[in-house]
């Protein structure tokens, strides 16, 4: 640990004494007025990251939004020849969405970090307007999966809106700012479906509001699609109260000895010296460690989600999204299901909770897994807006990470124990081991968003976030199929003498931990000299 930070404390200060010097300050650059504003007032950006709060809300809310009624959806275009048929194309118009994401994320950084981080801002939200209401319109499969796969393409904010959220406000505000990020989320991804379940068909669940002659009646789903899209023109109107944080310097300069410029000046010295340009992100160590071990984590945390828990949270909303569109009387409700399961990772019910106790699982009702998963996303809410930022400002970064690396080991360890508890205290031991992989999981991803904005300059911020998320996808693909056949390899071998039953899937689980902490260490770990500061 020491390694890590020994000299950087004097070596700073010298290397810092020059460049103090030289620091200017463009009146007509947004960057600089946005540095010339966090150098006068300590204060928190509340107007700020509010804004930003609403504008990630209402583009995370389609992302999920159509689940609970694509399967309806899908029958009604009557693309399917067997009923059996419908989860098949259902499952090319879910995933029409992330794969565009994947395949314009770098893209959309670059755009940011050229011509700045509100201009990505306000494209998607305006994407999310346009194509979020006609894929509610859709009269044909084809229409369905277009508008899908372009508002997929188009939805470029999740990188620029990290780097724009630490650029907002001090260096000091960095990990709360990113907490607010994080919460406001998942809020989306929770309240997304439950708008998708209750909205659509309205004409058939609120027959004395919606004639079935009106347009909700005869676009069954345009009534959540349309919700959205114009919670995001609300979005998009709060979106223009957002100053620009990207510096485009003109000629006009002023000497300037603010500390947020020297920051930037020291920045760009460090891009100058690796060649600039996105190419150089990739002989970047500091970054490219960075997002390495920001990846393992990711690997074992989407694993931990498959083998134990909900990956959005939303379990609490499947059975108000059931009763409001009669699935469980529905002759093939079960291809429903099985297509959100399996086809999507949307873990309804948890593998090992609801496994039987013979198996080493808890034997947990779906109402059980629901109570846990509310009662930890609340806690996990709370410590993310609280908590989190004190403990981020007393506590070496690199080192929480390392000491939450440590604990997860006997956390997970404890799993395989827990089906011997009973009653009460088997729920506070579930709820309680919950809360805390989830609040390890989300230190873990704080900090290295913190540290991945601090290795690149502001120039190439956005470009680094957008290859951290292609990345970290690419490892959240791999880690449920994995995990899916490990925990169905354990299952088998209930007798071993070795690891029996799931004490393998959570040996493995460590496994990654250990690996995700040996990574933060020499040589495979290298902090850059900002985030040392």
């Amino acid at each position: 640990m020491g390694d890590d930070a020994s000299g950087s404390g004097g070596g700073g200060a010298g290397a810092a004494e020059p460049l103090l010097k030289r620091a200017r300050y463009h009146p007509s650059c947004p960057g600089c007025r946005v540095d010339r504003r966090k150098e006068e007032s300590e204060g928190f950006p509340f107007t700020e990251l509010s804004c930003l709060w609403l504008v990630t809300i209402c583009s995370s809310l389609p992302i999920q939004s159509l689940f609970p009624f694509l399967y309806f959806m899908i029958r009604d275009l009557h693309v399917a020849k067997e009923e059996e048929d419908i989860g098949f194309y259902a499952g090319f118009v879910g995933a029409s969405y992330m794969l565009g994401r994947a395949l314009t994320s770098v893209l959309w950084g670059v755009v940011a970090d050229k011509h700045g981080r509100k201009p990505v801002l306000v494209i998607t939200l305006f994407s999310v307007v346009i194509f979020n209401t006609l894929f509610g319109l859709s009269s044909s499969y084809w229409m369905a999966l277009t508008t899908r796969g372009l508002l997929g393409l188009l939805s470029g904010m999740l990188g620029p809106v990290k780097a724009y959220a630490t650029e907002v406000c001090r260096k000091e505000h960095g990990h709360l700012a990113l907490s607010l990020i994080s919460s406001s989320r998942g809020i989306g991804l929770i309240v997304g479906p439950a708008i998708g379940g209750y909205l659509a068909q309205p004409a058939d669940k609120y027959p004395d509001i919606f004639s079935v002659n009106s347009i909700f009646g005869r676009f069954p789903y345009f009534l959540p699609c349309l919700s959205i899209s114009l919670l995001a023109v609300v979005a998009l109107v709060a979106c223009f109260w957002l100053p620009e944080t990207l510096h485009i310097h003109t000629e006009d300069t002023i000497l300037d000895n603010s500390t947020e410029d020297v920051e930037q000046t020291i920045s760009d010295t460090n891009a100058e010296q690796n060649g600039g340009g996105c190419l150089s992100l990739f002989t970047n160590w500091a970054l490219m460690s960075a997002i390495t071990v920001y990846c393992i984590f990711s690997l074992q945390d989407v694993a931990y989600a498959e083998v134990m828990c909900v990956s959005f949270l939303f379990l609490p909303y499947i059975s108000l999204v059931v009763s409001h569109l009669n699935i469980l009387t529905c002759l093939h409700s079960h291809l429903l299901l099985d297509f959100i399961l399996e086809r999507h990772k949307l873990q309804v019910f948890s593998l090992w909770a609801v496994s039987d106790r013979k198996y080493g699982g808890l034997s947990f009702s779906s109402q059980d897994v629901g109570s846990v998963l509310s009662i930890s996303g609340l806690l996990l809410l709370i410590y993310q807006i609280l908590i989190y930022p004190s403990v981020a400002k007393s506590i070496d970064p690199i080192t929480l990470v390392r000491t939450v690396a440590l604990l997860t080991v006997p956390l997970l360890s404890s799993y395989p124990f827990m089906p011997a508890l009973s009653g009460f205290i088997l729920q506070l031991a579930v709820n309680c081991a919950s809360f805390l992989k989830n609040s390890f999981s989300v230190t873990t991803m704080t900090v290295f968003s913190i540290f991945i904005n601090d290795a690149v300059s502001q120039d190439l911020r956005a470009s680094a976030n957008g290859l951290s998320i292609t990345l970290m996808s690419i490892f959240k693909t791999i880690a449920p199929a994995v995990a899916g056949v490990i925990f169905s390899w354990a299952q088998k071998r209930q007798t071993a003498l070795f690891l029996p039953g799931d004490h393998l899937v959570f040996f493995t689980l460590n496994v990654l931990a250990i690996i995700g902490l040996t990574f933060t260490f020499r040589p495979f770990y290298t902090r850059s000299c900002r985030t040392k500061h």
